[in-house]
């Protein structure tokens, strides 16, 4: 398999290609999510995944949506405000919500992972953050092995040395921080000011207290944005050398996410010159010695993701890429998500739906759904290609007792174009993508998604561009 997409991809090409899409962090994706799935759903699908004979491991995700300044490129859920009492009264909802969803699980079901995300995590304190996970440990049964992940995303501007060391000791060892790009202009335009000093200090601090892994997130298609000031950036990253680096594309989407509005249009990067700031990126970071992981994501050959996709147990879920393939994931906090068993569930995305929920003793699940039979199929099938790049056809038709041609032969008919313009190489017994059409991993999984003719994605044009 080729592993390491082309930086020379033909850009009328990409061009071509860079339409709307998911992002495949779910399938199917949360839009297509429904509110005939509730509390009652995501207590029978736990109850469930309890009666494997071998137990599956839980996965934690735990949603901070406070921020002290809005970024402006921001699409995530979050509140604006620097009332550091807002975190306390969250807090105390957060631990009934902790406390309600353990007692779904059999306590012979390990914690393997517990990931803060937000948001700014880092808007709580170390000394909250210590009372989050010391919850979990209570409630939960917490892996005390050395596979266990506690990781988090910093905010380098609202965290400092000392800050590191008490996460350190409370447990943390994987990190992630936000960058975006350090050209100062383009800083200014959405109103994330970072010094390079500040995001060095904490990176250099998170291997002095021996974090395992650091990943820095960038973004390319920002304001004010160029191909000089971007290759600066990614050399002082690559000098910074981080076990992992996301570089995401900017979604302008401002009827969305109202923070976009305050971005200029007439500031973004024209399409060739996003187009070139992307292969600017994977020559930049290929060079330096990373490996293209899929999507968005790089890492160097002995962290492990790296290793994890060598030996075929890569995973993606709404926290990105992740190494614990064998979980139930169970999000906790507003906006969060949980995929658990055959079943997906999200929490409301207002603070104040949430709250009552908890309120009133309940769960809150706003929406959800059971997958059918061919949403898991579909679903192992783009989760295949995603981590790495290959459909198993005989794996699949083995799996779900079908035969692969006849039962995606519409899929196949859209699949051809991308055949034809080198995109993927079809056999009777797999299908891979080459190295262009890593890049394009998303349109190849759009061909199997028998969603996005489906009246609710007309009706609901969420997606960001593929490029």
């Amino acid at each position: 398999m080729d592993i390491a997409p082309t930086a020379s991809c033909d850009t009328d090409l990409l061009r071509r290609y860079d339409v709307p899409g998911p992002r495949y962090t779910s399938y199917p994706t949360a839009p297509h999510f429904h509110n005939g799935f509730g509390e009652r759903e995501f207590r029978d699908a736990a109850a469930a995944s309890n009666g494997d004979p071998i137990p599956r491991r839980l996965s934690l995700y735990v949603h901070v949506p406070f921020c002290e300044s809005p970024c402006f490129y921001c699409g995530c859920n979050r509140i604006i405000t620097r009332d550091k009492a807002r975190g306390e009264a969250y807090l105390a909802r957060l631990f009934r919500e902790i406390g309600l969803a353990s007692q779904l699980f059999d306590r012979d079901r390990e914690v393997i992972q517990l990931h803060f995300g937000g948001g700014t995590p880092n808007f709580l304190s170390p000394a909250q953050l210590r009372e989050v996970v010391d919850t979990v440990r209570g409630t939960f049964r917490l892996a005390d092995s050395s596979e266990r992940d506690l990781s988090i995303e910093l905010d380098p501007r609202h965290v400092s040395p000392a800050d590191i060391a008490e996460l350190a000791d409370i447990g943390f060892n994987r990190a992630s921080l936000g960058v975006q790009d350090f050209n100062p202009e383009v800083q200014r335009a959405v109103n994330r000011e970072q010094s390079v000093e500040e995001t060095r200090a904490v990176i250099e601090a998170c291997r002095e207290h021996g974090f395992r892994s650091v990943n820095v997130d960038l973004i390319y298609g920002l304001p004010k944005q160029t191909l000089e000031g971007f290759s600066e950036t990614l050399d002082i990253v690559a000098d910074m050398r981080p076990d992992r680096v996301a570089v995401y594309g900017y979604a302008h989407m401002p009827t969305l996410f109202k923070a976009q509005g305050r971005i200029h249009a007439q500031d973004l990067p024209d399409a060739e010159t996003r187009l070139a700031l992307l292969q600017l990126a994977i020559r930049k970071l290929t060079d330096a010695g990373y490996l293209y992981i899929g999507m968005d994501h790089f890492a160097l050959p002995d962290d492990e993701l790296a290793t994890s996709q060598a030996r075929g147990g890569l995973h993606r879920n709404f926290m990105g890429y992740t190494t614990h393939a064998d979980s139930d994931l169970v999000g906790l906090g507003v906006s969060a998500i949980s995929h658990v068993g055959d079943t997906y569930s999200q929490n409301p995305r207002d603070l104040a739906s949430w709250q009552a929920a908890l309120d009133e003793g309940r769960l809150p699940v706003f929406r959800g759904m059971r997958l059918s039979e061919d949403d898991q199929l579909r679903a192992d099938l783009i989760q295949a290609l995603m981590c790495h790049g290959t459909i198993p056809i005989d794996a699949l038709e083995r799996r779900y007792a079908i035969d692969f041609c006849d039962y995606f032969a519409d899929a196949l008919h859209k699949l051809a174009p991308l055949a034809q313009d080198g995109l993927v190489r079809v056999d009777r017994h797999r299908i891979v993508a080459t190295s262009r059409g890593r890049l394009l991993l998303r349109n190849i999984a759009m061909c199997f998604d028998r969603y996005l003719d489906s009246p609710t994605a007309v009706a609901t044009p969420r997606f960001s561009r593929a490029i």
